[in-house]
C-alpha cells in the first residue's frame, strides 16, 4: 500500500511528469530509427555513437560552460566525426566494419572520459560521470524536454518524408544506387539524425543503455509485423510503452530508471518472441507438435482401414509406438470425427464414414506416389515405401489428380496393391 501511494505520489510531481514524457518520446525517437540500424545491421553503429558524443560534451563544456545547447552541438559533432572516422578506417584504412567501429567508438569514449574527470576536479565545476553514463532523467528540465520533443518530430517529419529513400537503401543499396539513389548522402544523413537523437535520450538512460532503446523496440516489432509501416509504427509505440513502464518500474522497486527501462523493454521482447502468434517460439513448437499428432492420427486411420480388427496392443506393435503416442492419435482422431468406439470390445475403434474416406485419400496419395517414384523417378522398390510414407501426409489432393493423369491413370501400384480412384479418374470413368 505504501509504494502504491509513493508512486501516486511521484506521478503528481511536476519534475516526474517531465521525465515520464521526455522518456517516452526519447523512446520513440529511438526506436523509430532504430528500425533502420536493425535492418541495414547497423546496430553498433548507434553503440559506437552513444559512446563516441563524450569528446562532444567536454568541447561544449570548455566553450560556452554547462549549456544545454553546448553540450548538444558538441556532442552532435562529435558524433559526425565519429561517422567519419568509421567510414575512412573502413575505406581507406581497410578495416573490417565492426573493427573499425570497434576502434573509434572506444577511443572517443576513453577520451570523453578522461576529459570529463579532468574537468570535474576543477574548483567549482559540477560534473557528475554517473550523469552522462546512466542518464539522470528525474532532472530533466523544460529546455530538455522541448529538445527531446523537437527532435522527436524532426525524426518523424524526415522518416515520412525520406521513406521510400530509407527503404530502397535498407533493403536493396545496389538497387538504389542504380536508380540514382544517393546511398551515401542518406547514410551520413541517417547517421546525423541518430545523433540528434542518441544526444536528446542522452539524459534519459545515459550513453551505456541508449543502444537498448535503439535496437530492442525496434527488433520487437520486427517479429510482430514484416510491413516496415507497421514496424515503424510498432516500434515507436513500444519504445514509449517500455519507457513509461521502465519509469514506473523504477519508482515502485526503486532504482535507477535507465536500467529499469532497459530491462522493461527487454521483458517485452522476450515475451513477444515467446508468444507472438505467428513468428514466437511457442506456438512455433505448439504447431508443430499438433502436426505431428495429426500425422499420428492418419497413421492410425491408414492402419484402420487396412485392418479393422486390430487392437491396441496391435497397433503399438505394428506402428512401433508407445502408449503416449496411441493415446494422442485416438484423441486427434475422435475430435476429427475419424474413429468411434466399438461397444462390444472396449480398447477397440472403427472408422466413421469420414474417417474411411480420409483413410482412402491416403492411401491412395501413398501408392500414387509410389507408383510416380518408381515410373519417373527411378527409384528401386525397395526405396518406394519409406519415401511414400514420408511424403503421403503432404501431398494436396489437387497435386495427386495431375499425377494421377500423368501416369495414365494407373490401377496398380508397383507393389500389385490397387490404387483407389480419385477425382480425376472418376471424371475419366465418367467420360468413357
Amino acid at each position: 500500500m505504501d509504494t502504491a501511494w509513493t508512486l501516486f505520489d511521484f506521478i503528481q510531481q511536476p519534475y516526474f511528469q517531465r521525465a515520464l514524457i521526455a522518456a517516452m518520446m526519447a523512446g520513440a525517437a529511438c526506436a523509430l530509427l532504430g528500425c533502420f540500424m536493425v535492418l541495414r545491421n547497423m546496430a553498433l553503429i548507434g553503440d559506437a555513437l552513444s559512446h563516441a558524443i563524450l569528446p562532444g560534451v567536454v568541447v561544449g563544456f570548455m566553450v560556452a560552460g554547462h549549456s544545454l545547447m553546448a553540450f548538444f552541438l558538441g556532442s552532435v559533432g562529435a558524433g559526425l566525426l565519429a561517422a567519419i572516422l568509421i567510414a575512412w578506417l573502413q575505406g581507406k584504412g581497410g578495416a573490417r566494419n565492426d573493427a573499425a567501429i570497434g576502434i573509434v567508438f572506444s577511443a572517443m569514449f576513453a577520451l570523453g572520459v578522461m576529459g570529463i574527470s579532468a574537468l570535474s576536479r576543477r574548483e567549482g565545476v559540477h560534473l557528475d560521470m554517473k550523469d552522462f553514463l546512466f542518464g539522470n532523467v528525474l532532472g530533466i528540465g523544460r529546455d530538455d524536454l522541448l529538445l527531446v520533443g523537437m527532435v522527436l518530430v524532426f525524426d518523424v517529419v524526415c522518416v515520412a518524408v525520406l521513406l521510400p529513400y530509407f527503404f530502397a537503401a535498407a533493403f536493396q543499396a545496389d538497387v538504389a544506387q542504380t536508380m540514382g539513389i544517393p546511398t551515401k548522402a542518406l547514410h551520413y544523413f541517417s547517421i546525423w539524425m541518430l545523433s540528434l537523437t542518441v544526444v536528446a535520450s542522452l539524459q534519459t538512460v545515459g550513453v551505456i543503455l541508449v543502444v537498448s532503446m535503439l535496437i530492442i523496440p525496434a527488433s520487437t516489432a520486427l517479429i510482430i509485423s514484416n510491413k516496415l509501416r507497421n514496424v515503424l509504427r510498432w516500434s515507436m509505440f513500444l519504445g514509449a510503452f517500455t519507457a513509461a513502464v521502465g519509469m514506473m518500474a523504477s519508482v515502485y522497486w526503486d532504482t535507477a530508471p535507465g536500467p529499469a527501462i532497459t530491462l522493461s523493454a527487454t521483458a517485452l521482447y522476450v515475451l513477444v518472441l515467446l508468444g507472438h502468434p505467428l513468428r514466437g517460439i511457442w506456438p512455433r513448437l505448439l504447431r508443430r507438435y499438433l502436426r505431428l499428432v495429426r500425422h499420428w492420427a492418419e497413421d492410425l486411420v491408414k492402419l484402420l482401414f487396412r485392418k479393422p480388427e486390430i487392437s491396441k496392443d496391435q497397433v503399438l506393435e505394428s506402428l512401433r509406438w508407445s502408449g503416449f503416442t496411441y493415446s494422442a492419435a485416438v484423441l486427434c482422431c475422435r475430435l476429427l470425427g475419424w474413429v468411434q468406439k466399438l461397444p462390444k470390445n472396449q480398447g477397440f475403434y472403427a472408422l466413421t464414414a469420414k474417417g474411411h474416406t480420409k483413410a482412402m485419400q491416403l492411401v491412395r496419395a501413398h501408392r500414387l506416389w509410389e507408383s510416380y517414384l518408381a515410373q519417373k523417378q527411378g527409384f528401386e522398390p525397395h526405396q518406394l515405401h519409406w519415401l511414400a510414407e514420408k511424403d503421403e501426409h503432404y501431398l494436396p489432393q489437387a497435386f495427386l489428380d495431375q499425377i494421377d493423369q500423368r501416369l495414365g491413370f494407373p490401377d496398380m501400384d508397383p507393389h500389385g496393391s490397387p490404387i483407389p480412384r480419385g477425382t480425376a479418374t472418376k471424371a475419366k470413368g465418367s467420360s468413357s
